[in-house]
């Protein structure tokens, strides 16, 4: 197999909400197979941050500030990214919120909020994506970052779960529709990775740290970079012929039921 299935040189890619965290480690990874990186997020202070983090690895990034959830601001931001930097090719929803509030305590409003974010935004800025591919008649491809809540619910995370299991849904939905187009559309699932966000229970004897490293087959945390690979192979050529597929990148969690916690 030629490694030029997965070089990415030419290619544009549009990250929302890829200002840190895992986000950030897709979007140096696609960079590094060549791709030009346009991230978004809807804090200007935040994107200008972490354009200059891009630089100073070397990635000549390029940041818009929209809300994935304002279709107007999407479709207005979408033409200027066309015009201004280039057609896009990839498309990585990626921007997301959770909201850790058990269900007799969340407010509709909170759950409304969660879902709006990380599925409704996906629709808007995938139905811009696709509209734009099939109006040049060029390809493209969307990678949805779903989650192990895709398939799995966990105490205080209704919403999310909610939203994620609807975005595979989405995701087949995008790939049955937008196929024809030579459009793949595709997710993926991250399992419990090591990044700022889970520092505080990464600790060592913190309870979810342990639940984590005994319920992973792998026995640790991954590490951000790991999800590299799975982003570019979604975003290359070496996955043409996938479409409404969801890799998940989880260290093997949802391959087992776990073991006793005695059990070595």
């Amino acid at each position: 197999m030629s490694l030029q299935l997965f070089d990415l040189t030419g290619k544009t890619a549009l990250l929302t909400g890829a200002t840190h965290g895992l986000g950030m480690a897709m979007a140096m990874g696609l960079a590094a197979a060549g791709a030009r990186i346009v991230i978004n997020d809807r804090d200007s202070e935040r994107a200008d941050a972490a354009i200059k983090e891009y630089r100073k690895a070397g990635v000549d990034a390029y940041g818009y500030v929209f809300d994935v959830t304002n279709e107007k601001a999407v479709s207005e931001n979408l033409d200027r990214i066309e015009k201004e930097v280039a057609p896009l090719d990839i498309l990585v929803n990626n921007a997301g919120i959770i909201k850790r509030i058990p269900m007799l305590e969340m407010e509709v409003k909170d759950f409304r909020n969660v879902i709006d974010i990380d599925l409704v935004g996906p629709f808007i800025v995938g139905k811009k994506f696709a509209s734009q591919v099939v109006k040049r008649q060029g390809t493209g491809k969307i990678i949805n970052i779903c989650s192990m809540m895709s398939e799995l619910g966990r105490n205080s995370v209704a919403a999310y779960a909610s939203a994620k299991g609807g975005l595979k849904m989405l995701t087949r939905s995008m790939a049955t529709e937008w196929a024809r187009f030579n459009i793949q559309s595709n997710g993926i699932g991250p399992g419990y990775f090591a990044t700022s966000q889970t520092e505080p229970i990464r600790a060592e004897g913190h309870p979810f740290n342990d639940f984590i490293i005994h319920r992973t087959p792998a026995g640790r945390w991954g590490e951000p970079n790991e999800l590299q690979g799975a982003a570019i192979f979604l975003a290359s050529a070496a996955s043409d012929f996938v479409n409404g597929h969801v890799l998940y990148v989880d260290g093997g969690i949802l391959a087992t039921i776990g073991k006793p916690a005695n059990e070595k």
